[in-house]
């Protein structure tokens, strides 16, 4: 099985936007930084707010960041939600044509492959894959913020 470049650039952003935390990253800054089309990515960011996973802001000061917290993004809901077609064989299809469809094993072996795929794919967030965020966010050029942590009582 192979994802689609759409769905690639897909978690590319989600990506992005998980290591930039609550600061706003723009189109443009994230097609510089993984060095792909800007328009591919507006058609991605269009589908991933319309969607739920980020939220955009427009205007001048405008720019995206991820709606939900990284551990509700589920992989393997993300890649059912962002790829078109999961017929990863003829048969799989609606219109498919194989003469021998009707006895094959063949679509239940693949299908249950697929399941496999999907069931390890739902086992991972969106958290998971930032790892370490430092290391993400020196690859990619982020600028990482100190966090801060809360005040302890003496």
């Amino acid at each position: 099985m192979r994802l689609t470049r759409y769905t690639d650039y897909c978690l590319r952003v989600l990506m992005y936007l998980g290591v930039k935390g609550d600061e706003l990253a723009t189109i443009k800054e994230i097609a510089e930084r993984y060095d792909i089309s800007k328009n591919h990515l507006m058609k991605v960011a269009y589908e991933l707010n319309r969607l739920g996973y980020i939220e955009t802001i427009r205007g001048k000061n405008g720019g995206m960041h991820l709606r939900l917290a990284p551990e509700q993004i589920n992989l393997g809901r993300l890649v059912r939600d962002t790829e078109s077609d999961l017929a990863i064989v003829e048969c799989f299809a609606t219109n498919g044509h194989c003469s021998i469809t009707p006895s094959c094993v063949l679509k239940d072996v693949l299908g249950e492959a697929l399941d496999a795929f999907f069931s390890v794919l739902s086992q991972y967030t969106l958290h998971d894959l930032l790892g370490p965020k430092h290391d993400l966010g020196l690859l990619l050029g982020v600028q990482q913020r100190e966090v801060r942590q809360p005040h302890q009582l003496r």
